[in-house]
């Protein structure tokens, strides 16, 4: 006695199906489960058993042998209790042949009581099944909106054990009416915070604005309470919004990891605290979960107070801003992730805060202040496009000065410079680069050429800050930038000399 349906698992932010059989043999009343199932999914089993007493159904007085196919690849999570269930019912035959086991995956977790619970990555799954050629997926209720973002996929719902097999056995049943589209909860995203509640430090704000229009990565250093974090929170009311696509890779992201349900329409924001530990950021687990960096994909990842993080966790950040693309192996799994963000992040520039303060309120010595620097690696600093030096705020000019630009007056430049880049790269065909922080060193000599005049002032200007290669392509960027923000169609000299003045050399030595 043999039976089969489809279910799913999540590694990382994709779901990999999976054949399950169920096998009746002789012997004493046991249960074993095979291929390599981990301690969620044998858990699964204990809820089975509960649920289909409390479904009027029988646990099989047999053997029964739960083959996981294939084989290889680790199983972890609820959302075989569904489809386990099903197949040791048809096994046992007690609801008869299931005319959809094969061509409906099915994804749930199972109540005591034999009810449907919802289970993650609903979005994932049903991906994996169109593209495996299924017919459709069968989920809880409270999945059904995001499993239906697949156009092409025939997505059903219940709401328990009985309903399930129910619905298995009437291949007529009309897949579940399209609902529509509801957004995600807004705690994905910083409030609605704006710009016009900071007040002065207009070097800052136009690197926001740099920053924002051409997706660069930021740094942010000044003594304490100038203002950093205050602007960097303000940073997504001035991004333009997430298009289809991009929507759809973000909330795959945040479904996986449990976070969301319904599509994401607003950029993600995150910041971790800077004890963050390293799977904390990169990810990982059994199951491979999304980390920090996954989920600020399609938006911004805000480390504050950037030099107390671990070193770990900071090197691990090179390679995923420089390609746009975190991997994570183990031994029976590996799994991918798109980390296409915005790093922004503040520092103070001494232990105390106040290096350069001309009231001369710092009492750091020249080797503490470089020891403090020197926990920011060399080739990290170098990855940021922009540094600016935020100054301590006029405390007296705060209480009479105006109202700063508001969000909305940034934003529409920003989504104006947007605008043009997507024009540009278009042109390029698929697999090129969305915005100017992604430029490959080819595309730079196509798309942001320089004049004789504009490569002879960047030239000069490399010589003395000491750039690297890598620094000198992204000085380029930043000109391309902020000529879209001109409205030019070339780099000109004063784009180049802007871009220059938000990049650093060396770092400070410290107090002289």
């Amino acid at each position: 006695m043999l039976g089969r349906t489809a279910g799913a698992v999540l590694i990382g932010a994709e779901a990999r199906l999976v054949d399950v059989e169920v096998h009746l043999g002789g012997g004493l009343p046991a249960i074993a489960a095979v291929g390599l199932p981990n301690s969620s999914v044998r858990e699964g089993i204990d809820r089975i058993r509960a649920a289909l007493s409390h479904s009027g159904f029988k646990l099989p007085q047999h053997r029964v042998t739960i083959n996981l196919a294939p084989g290889d690849v680790r199983k972890d999570g609820a959302a075989l209790d569904l489809p386990i269930a099903a197949a040791l019912l048809a096994a046992d035959g007690q609801m008869g042949t299931l005319g959809r086991s094969h061509d409906v995956v099915l994804a749930g977790e199972l109540a005591l009581d034999g009810g449907v619970r919802p289970i993650r990555g609903a979005l994932a799954i049903a991906t994996a099944a169109a593209l495996s050629g299924r017919r459709g997926v069968l989920v809880a209720r409270e999945n059904v909106a995001e499993a239906q973002l697949v156009p092409e996929l025939s997505v059903w719902s219940a709401s328990s054990l009985a309903e399930t097999l129910a619905l298995l056995r009437d291949p007529g049943r009309p897949p579940a009416p399209r609902a529509p589209v509801s957004a995600a909860p807004a705690e994905i995203s910083s409030a609605d915070e704006d710009l016009s509640d900071v007040r002065g430090q207009g070097s800052a704000r136009r690197a926001l604005e740099i920053a924002s229009a051409g997706a660069h990565h930021l740094l942010l250093s000044g003594p304490p309470g100038s203002g950093k974090t205050m602007l960097a929170r303000r940073l997504p009311g001035i991004l333009p919004p997430l298009t289809r696509g991009e929507a759809l890779e973000v909330t795959r992201v945040w479904s996986a990891a449990g976070l969301a349900q319904g599509l994401v329409t607003r950029r993600p924001f995150r910041a971790p605290h800077h004890g963050v530990s390293l799977a904390g950021l990169t990810g990982g687990g059994p199951a491979l979960k999304p980390g920090e960096l996954a989920l600020a994909h399609g938006g911004v990842l805000y480390l504050d107070e950037l030099t107390e993080f671990r070193r770990d966790a900071l090197e691990a950040l090179r390679q995923p801003i420089e390609s746009g693309e975190l991997t994570l192996v183990r031994l029976h799994a590996r799994a991918s992730f798109s980390t296409r963000f915005m790093l922004v992040a503040s520092m103070n520039p001494c232990p105390c805060g106040w290096l350069g303060d001309p009231r001369g309120r710092c009492r750091c010595s020249p080797n503490e202040a470089r020891r403090y620097q020197g926990r920011l690696s060399g080739p990290l600093f170098d990855r940021f496009d922009l540094t600016v030096e935020v100054p301590p705020v006029d405390l007296a000019a705060l209480g009479r000065g105006r109202e700063g630009e508001p969000s909305s007056d940034v934003r529409a430049r920003v989504e104006a410079a947007r605008r043009v880049q997507g024009a540009r790269f278009g042109a390029g065909g698929g697999g090129g680069p969305a915005c100017n922080a992604q430029m490959r060193p080819a595309d730079l000599d196509r798309w942001a050429p320089l004049s004789d005049r504009a490569r002879a002032l960047l030239l000069q200007a490399s010589a003395r800050l000491g750039l690297s290669a890598r620094g000198f392509d992204r000085v380029r960027r930043v000109a391309r930038t902020i000529a879209d923000l001109d409205g030019a169609s070339a780099i000109a000299p004063e784009h180049v000399a802007e871009a220059v003045r938000y990049r650093r050399g060396e770092r400070a030595e410290g107090p002289s």
